[in-house]
C-alpha cells in the first residue's frame, strides 16, 4: 500500500536562501518548457520531443541532467493529466468556457510548486535527521528534519521512489512515498455498517455517532470572519483568506483522521469488517436549497471514506463500498421501504412495524446488513466447469 509521508525541512539563512531559490527557477524553467510545448506540440508534447527542444537550455540555465529531466518530465506529466481529465470530461462539454481556457493557454506552475528529486538528486540520513539535496548553488548537505517518529520509521524501513520538495506557508517540506506492505485480511466475524452525512459526520450500526455539529459550527464562524476580511479587498487580506482557507481544511481533516481511527480500531478489535455507502458523484445527483449548496460542497464525505479504507486496509480490516439506495428509507426488521418511513431529517418509524429511532443509526444497520450479503457473493467460489 502506497502512502506519502511529510517532513519539515529546518535549514539555516543559507541553506534556505539556495533550497527556495532552486524550487523558484525550477517552476520558472517548468513554465518555459510548458510554453514551448504548447506552442510545438499543442497538448500532445511527449518527454522525448521536449527534451530534443529544451533539454540544452535547462543546462545552460544551470540545472544538472537529472534536475533538467525531471523539470521535463513534470510538464509532459501536466499535458498528460490535462488530456485525460479533457477525455474524462471533467472540464465540460466541447466549447465550454472552463474547457476553452484550459485548451487556449500553457499550464503554468507556481513559484512554489512541488518539485521532484529522485536519489540521485537527494540522499537521506535518518540517524541523524538530515537530508543532503541538489541546487543551482551547488549540492547541500547536512539540512535537518523534522517528522515523527514513526514517521520516520516508516521512511527508514518502506521508502520508495522519487520525493517532492514543496514551500508552503513560507516553510520547506519534503513529500516521500512509502510502500508499506498490507496484512492479510481476515475473514469478519460481523460487520460495522457507518453511514456519513453532514449534521452527524458518521452513525455506525453499533449507535456511535460522530456529530458534525462542531465542525460545522466552525465552519461558519470561518466563514464571518472570511466575509469581513474579503470587504476589505486589499492584498494582505488576500493572502490572510488563502491562510485561513488552509487553517480550516486542517481541522476538518484532522476531524476525519480521528473520525476514522476510532471506527478502524473498534473493528479490528471485534474482528468486523467495515462498510460504507459507495457516494461516488453524490453532488451531481443531489439538488438542495440555495443556502445548503455551499454546506454540500464543503462536506469531507469523500475524504472520510479515503481514510477510514487505508487505515482498515492497513490494519487488515475487511472493507467494502454497498449500494446506498433508501438505506434511511428502509426498515431493517420488516424490509418495508417508503419516504413516509422518515418523517424528519433525525427520525425513523417504519409505517408498517412500527420499528423507530435515530435514522441515521437504522441506515447504519442497512449498510451492515448490505455488507453482509455482498460479502458472500464476494467470496462465492467460482463455478466448476462442466
Amino acid at each position: 500500500m502506497k502512502l506519502v509521508v511529510q517532513v519539515k525541512l529546518v535549514p539555516d539563512a543559507v541553506q534556505a536562501s539556495a533550497v527556495e531559490s532552486t524550487l523558484r527557477a525550477a517552476n520558472e524553467a517548468a513554465c518555459w518548457v510548458s510554453e514551448v510545448s504548447r506552442r510545438h506540440f499543442g497538448l500532445k508534447g511527449s518527454v522525448r520531443e521536449l527534451r530534443g527542444l529544451c533539454y540544452v537550455e535547462l543546462k545552460g540555465r544551470g540545472f544538472g541532467a537529472q534536475a533538467a529531466q525531471h523539470v521535463i518530465k513534470r510538464v509532459a506529466d501536466a499535458y498528460q493529466a490535462l488530456r485525460a481529465g479533457i477525455k474524462a470530461g471533467n472540464l465540460g462539454a466541447a466549447g465550454s468556457k472552463r474547457r476553452v481556457k484550459a485548451e487556449s493557454k500553457p499550464i503554468v506552475f507556481r513559484p512554489d510548486a512541488a518539485h521532484t528529486y529522485d536519489d540521485r538528486c537527494l540522499s537521506w540520513n535518518y540517524d541523524a535527521r538530515t537530508v543532503s539535496i541538489w541546487t543551482l548553488a551547488g549540492r547541500i548537505k547536512n539540512i535537518r528534519f523534522a517528522c515523527s517518529a514513526g514517521a520516520l520509521k516508516q521512511l527508514a524501513e518502506h521508502r520508495q521512489g522519487e520525493s517532492d520538495l514543496v514551500r508552503r506557508d513560507g516553510k520547506l517540506f519534503l513529500v516521500a512515498t512509502v510502500d508499506i506492505p498490507e496484512p492479510e485480511v481476515f475473514e469478519p466475524k460481523g460487520w460495522i455498517g457507518v453511514d456519513r452525512g453532514i449534521a452527524n459526520l458518521a452513525t455506525t450500526s453499533d449507535g456511535d455517532n460522530h456529530s458534525g455539529r462542531r465542525l460545522g459550527r466552525y465552519r461558519r464562524w470561518q466563514a464571518c470572519k472570511k466575509a469581513e476580511i474579503q470587504a476589505k479587498g486589499t492584498r494582505s487580506s488576500r493572502q490572510l483568506l488563502k491562510k485561513r482557507a488552509r487553517r480550516e481544511a486542517r481541522h476538518a481533516t484532522h476531524i476525519n483522521h480521528k473520525i476514522a481511527k476510532t471506527v478502524v480500531a473498534v473493528a479490528q478489535r471485534t474482528e468486523r469488517g467495515i462498510a460504507l455507502e459507495e457516494l461516488r458523484g453524490i453532488r451531481e445527483r443531489v439538488t438542495v436549497r440555495r443556502d445548503q449548496r455551499a454546506r454540500l460542497s464543503s462536506w469531507p464525505f469523500h475524504q472520510l471514506g479515503t481514510f477510514i479504507e487505508y487505515k482498515a486496509r492497513r490494519a487488515g480490516v475487511p472493507y467494502l463500498e454497498v449500494d446506498p439506495a433508501y438505506t434511511s428509507q428502509r426498515c431493517p426488521r420488516c424490509g418495508n421501504t417508503e419516504r413516509a418511513n422518515r418523517p424528519t431529517r433525525d427520525h425513523f418509524s417504519c409505517r408498517r412495524c412500527g420499528l423507530a429511532g435515530p435514522a441515521d443509526h437504522v441506515a447504519g444497520v442497512n449498510v451492515r446488513d448490505r455488507a453482509r450479503s455482498a460479502w458472500v457473493f464476494v467470496n462465492m467460489p467460482d463455478p466448476v466447469p462442466a
